[in-house]
């Protein structure tokens, strides 16, 4: 809805009869001056229509709240390594945005081949919340995926459903933290890549950021084409490390893991209170890093390399 501006005139409604010559031209004279009163001010009338036509460009926000779900067309389907595709799907009004806020994921409803009810998946957009038209995923495939299966096997024009109400992982506010370390292995740099994106974007928003990500090999060092221009824009501010388990012979990759020596060597220290490390990775990497969730999702508190570093569960949040 937009708000309209209501404008409101008067005018004098009691005339006054007077006798003798004099007084009655005066009072003519007074009329007249009261229904040759000049319209408003033209610079009013023209902010108010420009702040109208602001107001109507606004674009449609298509993610923001409610259960229900929205079918969007696959637009395009690129290949980016052996077992990930990016997904670009297209919004019904090509001037509508995502409208995302940072670390949201969406859900995502389909019925695969074979399947006798519908499978649910939740998927982080890695697209400018503000692009137009428009959605991507970046989505790898596991073997025994049914979701990560069939939408790699989707063909353009066909459809997927997404819940219109997004799935916030964790609430973030700029500036109520100096630094955030980000660690990462495998389809967990997608939110990673998100958050770091919209604090960089953000020119009100200060915070430094550190990513760290542990992969399997070369190819699976996904956006370092992307965090490498953010490196060069931001280099006070943005620093990615990377290390890979099993890198070919000429890769300029470290090799290794995430280790408490590379976290001490790139990470500030518990000892930095206003710290934020936000992991999100595989289960197996999750407990050896920082121990695992709790019962139906809670945090369960720190464990692993981060406990043995210090770190506190107020400075850890596991997505």
């Amino acid at each position: 809805m937009f708000s309209q501006r209501i404008l409101k005139s008067s005018a004098p409604l009691l005339a006054t009869a007077v006798i003798g010559g004099g007084l009655y031209a005066a009072s003519l004279q007074s009329a007249s001056q009261t229904q040759s009163a000049a319209p408003p001010p033209p610079a009013v009338t023209d902010r108010i229509v420009k702040t109208s036509t602001q107001r109507s460009k606004e674009p449609e926000k298509i993610f923001t709240s409610g259960f229900s779900f929205q079918d969007l067309k696959l637009q395009s389907s690129e290949v980016v390594n052996h077992n990930t595709k990016r997904l670009r799907f297209e919004f019904p009004d090509k001037d509508a945005v995502g409208g995302l806020r940072a670390l949201s994921a969406l859900l995502t409803k389909a019925t695969p081949s074979g399947a006798w009810l519908p499978v649910l998946r939740p998927y982080t957009p890695i697209s400018d919340p503000d692009e137009p038209g428009h959605i991507d995923l970046l989505v790898k495939r596991y073997p025994d995926g049914k979701m990560s299966n069939h939408l790699h096997s989707l063909l353009p024009g066909q459809t997927l459903s997404f819940k219109t109400g997004p799935l916030l992982a964790y609430e973030w506010t700029p500036n109520k933290h100096s630094q955030i370390a980000l660690i990462t292995g495998g389809a967990g740099i997608t939110p990673m890549y998100q958050l770091t994106r919209a604090i960089l974007k953000n020119p009100e928003d200060q915070t430094k950021v550190t990513l760290v990500f542990g992969v399997n090999g070369d190819a699976d060092v996904l956006f370092e084409p992307e965090f490498r221009e953010l490196e060069r824009k931001f280099p006070d501010r943005f620093k990615a490390v990377y290390t890979v388990s099993s890198p070919t012979a000429s890769s300029p990759f470290p090799k290794g893991y995430v280790t408490r020596e590379l976290l001490k060597a790139h990470m500030p220290g518990p000892e930095e209170r206003d710290i934020k490390v936000l992991f999100c990775g595989p289960p197996a990497m999750e407990k050896a890093i920082a121990g695992s969730k709790g019962l139906l999702g809670s945090q369960g508190g720190v464990g692993g390399v981060l406990k043995e570093m210090g770190y506190s569960s107020d400075q850890v949040f596991k997505l």
